[in-house]
């Protein structure tokens, strides 16, 4: 079973910034990508930004040249670098795993339990 356990959510002001840690654990075959998803109550949840195994990477358009994500493969961790916070950043942030636990499994999904960004103005 894939577990996901995120660190580095809490309270900032507007224009600071925050790291955001992921660690992939339990039985882990193939990774095709990891990522940040981030919902604020009433809304959907929307894509952050994505990287790949192979070091792809995509930002929405609303947080490019703000935020930065990098991964360590050796470790199956996930970071994700926030600068020049805003207060409309504010949301739960969600950790995302796309890949399979076994040989045998169809590529899935996995989530985080969520961490929450609080910006304030």
């Amino acid at each position: 079973q894939v577990q996901l356990v995120e660190s580095g959510g809490g309270l900032v002001q507007a224009g600071g910034s925050l790291r955001l840690s992921c660690a992939a654990s339990g039985s882990i075959v193939g990774i095709s990508a990891m990522g940040w998803y981030r919902q604020v109550i009433g809304k959907q949840r929307e894509l952050v930004a994505r990287i790949t195994g192979g070091g792809y990477t995509y930002y929405a358009d609303i947080v490019k040249g703000r935020f930065t994500i990098s991964r360590d493969n050796a470790k199956n961790t996930v970071f994700l670098q926030m600068n020049s916070l805003k207060p409309e950043d504010t949301a739960v942030y969600y950790c995302n795993l796309n890949g399979r636990a076994t040989i045998f499994d169809s590529p899935r999904d996995y989530w985080g339990q969520g961490t929450q960004v609080t910006v304030s103005s």
